[in-house]
């Protein structure tokens, strides 16, 4: 199979899509992530997907599950283990870009997992996952959210 070269907002967020597809089936089937990744480059269409991203999404958020989930779960309001198999993928995604991918600018994470959550989850997960994700954003990138944070309080 080739690989697809695809750069930019848009292949990034194609990649987000497929890795939330990829951690979504290894929660409920159990399949290591290399077969997951290989199963789902098999079987979508990664064209306009930044598919080195995908990869580096899924493993490595696969592989540092559980200290993502200690990363965040001080911020839920249940335990991690009632949350829906949809919300659990998007805030370990969310919670690995804020940690690992610090190029890409904290607001840009909160949008995409927002946005995840509108499309794929429970009617109102968006504003769950937005609350907890900002908590961890204002632990993990503490000088870059509180600067966001005053801009965006500040009058125009």
């Amino acid at each position: 199979m080739a690989k697809v070269a695809a750069h930019g907002a848009r292949a990034r967020s194609r990649a987000r899509r497929l890795a939330l597809q990829g951690l979504y089936q290894w929660q409920l089937s159990g399949t290591p992530a290399q077969e997951v990744i290989a199963q789902l480059l098999a079987d979508q269409n990664a064209r306009d997907t930044d598919v080195d991203y995908f990869r580096m999404l899924l493993r490595d958020t696969v592989s540092d599950c559980v200290a993502l989930e200690q990363q965040y779960g001080s911020y839920l309001d249940r335990p991690a283990v009632q949350l829906d198999p949809i919300e659990r993928s998007i805030l370990l995604l969310g919670t690995y870009e804020l940690r690992s991918c610090l190029e890409v600018p904290y607001r840009v994470v909160l949008n995409e997992a927002v946005e995840l959550s509108k499309k794929f989850g429970a009617e109102d997960s968006h504003k769950y996952i937005n609350a907890v994700l900002e908590k961890v954003c204002a632990e993990l990138r503490t000088t870059e959210f509180n600067r966001g944070s005053r801009r965006s309080r500040m009058p125009r």
